[in-house]
């Protein structure tokens, strides 16, 4: 009898994990579907498109092979916006990452009251369209902006600022961070919560102050889930476009043409005022495989680090 029942209670649990996996399957074939739609099939497009030479408005597309991808590793302008791209995450993911987490920690565990309408304030710009941003920004950083009216209040004179090569990129990384700090601000919030307050009660007990129980308490709890809020900041900063293409449109004279700006100009209007969208393809392909492979790279060493941290 305790064999029949034995058995009865395995036929049931299958029966019951395979219920479970039809229902998972049901969920997640539409957003398979959407995904294959919206992003698998232009990649693959994009990777067929690199190997012809066509201008997209017309049916006369040329099979070239890699002779896009020849062209475009001796393009200068190319690897001036690849350069740029990695010179704004460079410069905008250590600020973005600090900013946000010191905002978190604030926010979660100095500042109780009210908290919720400080994370609302700094949250704001996230949900604001990124080029209507760019608009506003060009007008307020332009040459009878804001910024340059209250220099004129203080006696100073006024700066090019978006017209100029040394401040175009600092400006943008400025409006760069500001419009994004409050989406790694609430992911670092996330990992803040998930800390016990058992051990910051501890802390206090052991004479801790909030900067001891920060540094040695809760920022290595954290850190594995930092490890990813990094990588998640590092991809994004590459792509940045639509900031760039209203504020500058990536200028002055390329200083902040970024690789997503390369690729939209030369798809739409090349130098030579015609579009071709087969070499902007390659120059999309090349560029998102650098990303993939940081990416691969960053979870690579991230899983390293989470490991040594277990030994």
């Amino acid at each position: 009898m305790k064999a029949k029942a034995s058995g009865t209670t395995s036929v049931l649990k299958r029966q019951r994990l395979r219920k479970i996996n039809i229902w998972c399957w049901v969920f997640m074939i539409p957003a398979v579907l959407l995904y294959v739609l919206f992003l698998g099939y232009p990649i693959l497009s994009s990777v067929f498109y690199s190997t012809l030479d066509w201008s997209g408005m017309t049916s006369n597309a040329v099979f070239a092979g890699l002779d896009n991808f020849r062209e475009l590793f001796g393009d200068k302008y190319f690897f001036n916006a690849v350069g740029n791209s990695f010179k704004y995450m460079v410069i905008c993911v250590p600020f973005l990452l600090t900013i946000s987490l010191a905002l978190a920690y604030l926010f979660n565990s100095i500042i109780k009251k009210g908290a919720a309408v400080f994370r609302t304030v700094f949250f704001m710009p996230v949900v604001t369209t990124t080029s209507i941003v760019g608009i506003i920004m060009m007008f307020i950083f332009g040459g009878t902006g804001s910024v340059n009216q209250m220099l004129g209040l203080f006696g100073m004179k006024p700066v090019n600022w978006l017209g100029s090569g040394d401040y175009a990129m600092i400006v943008v990384v400025i409006v760069g961070v500001w419009k994004d700090v409050g989406t790694y601000m609430i992911y670092w919030l996330a990992a803040l919560q998930s800390v016990s307050q058992d051990l910051y009660e501890a802390a206090m007990i052991d004479g801790a102050n909030r900067w001891q129980t920060f540094s040695k308490i809760v920022l290595p709890i954290i850190m594995p889930i930092g490890g990813t809020i990094a990588i998640l900041c590092i991809i994004s900063s590459l792509k940045v476009f639509d900031l760039i293409q209203t504020m500058t449109n990536g200028g002055p004279f390329f200083a902040t043409d970024v690789a997503a700006t390369f690729v939209y100009r030369t798809a739409y209007s090349s130098a030579t005022g015609t579009p071709r969208l087969g070499y902007a393809s390659s120059a999309a392909v090349t560029f998102g495989a650098i990303i993939v492979a940081m990416g691969i790279i960053g979870n690579t060493i991230k899983g390293i680090l989470s490991k040594r941290r277990t030994v």
